[in-house]
């Protein structure tokens, strides 16, 4: 499950492009990065004419009886409310990295080791008459498991344009093992002096 994540662009050249992409595209002048929580503005990339372009939306479907940020991407394509989203609507979450808890409500960060960024698999739809994302997930890894039982779908950036552009991958990639995550934990650190 992803419930948290982050969006710094600080140490990442492709965040930063991301946020300049959004800042000039968007009418929200008051969005900044930081941590995101299910109904906030975020960027995700579409696809564009030529390339994936970025785009502020709402994290989030919220149907009449519920709010939903994740779908599991081994049943997308079974479910009525996500299988036609998943084959034509796709949309890709980039972030530093996802926050998430263990069973005693601990936070710990997850980012892919030596990058600065991650991109998660999304799917989009228009709820209250604007267009909003849900982030896919699949069954943890070893990397994961002793937090969670699951996680993002998480892409590799060479698996972008795929998932944007052709719908012939979508059923591969729904399937992808994701990456092995470093973990770190959230809590202060308390000084012994």
């Amino acid at each position: 499950m992803c419930g948290r994540y982050q969006f710094t662009a600080d140490e990442s050249e492709e965040l930063t492009k991301i946020v300049k992409e959004v800042e000039r595209k968007s009418q929200l002048t008051s969005w900044t990065p930081g941590e995101i929580r299910p109904t906030a503005f975020a960027p995700v990339l579409l696809p564009g004419k030529k390339a994936p372009e970025a785009e502020l939306l709402t994290w989030g479907f919220k149907t009449t009886k519920s709010l939903i940020i994740n779908a599991r991407s081994e049943t997308a394509l079974d479910k009525p409310l996500f299988r036609e989203r998943v084959m034509e609507n796709r949309c890709v979450i980039p972030a530093a990295g996802f926050y998430e808890w263990d069973s005693e409500k601990r936070k710990f960060f997850f980012t892919v080791p030596g990058k600065h960024e991650l991109y998660m698999a999304g799917i989009l739809g228009f709820f209250e008459r604007k267009l909003c994302f849900c982030i896919l997930t699949t069954a943890a890894n070893s990397s994961m498991a002793e937090t969670h039982d699951r996680m993002p779908l998480i892409l590799d950036k060479e698996q972008i344009e795929p998932w944007l552009y052709d719908a012939s991958a979508v059923k591969s990639i729904l399937h992808l093992i994701p990456p092995q995550l470093l973990r770190k934990s959230m809590e202060a650190q308390e000084s012994l002096w």
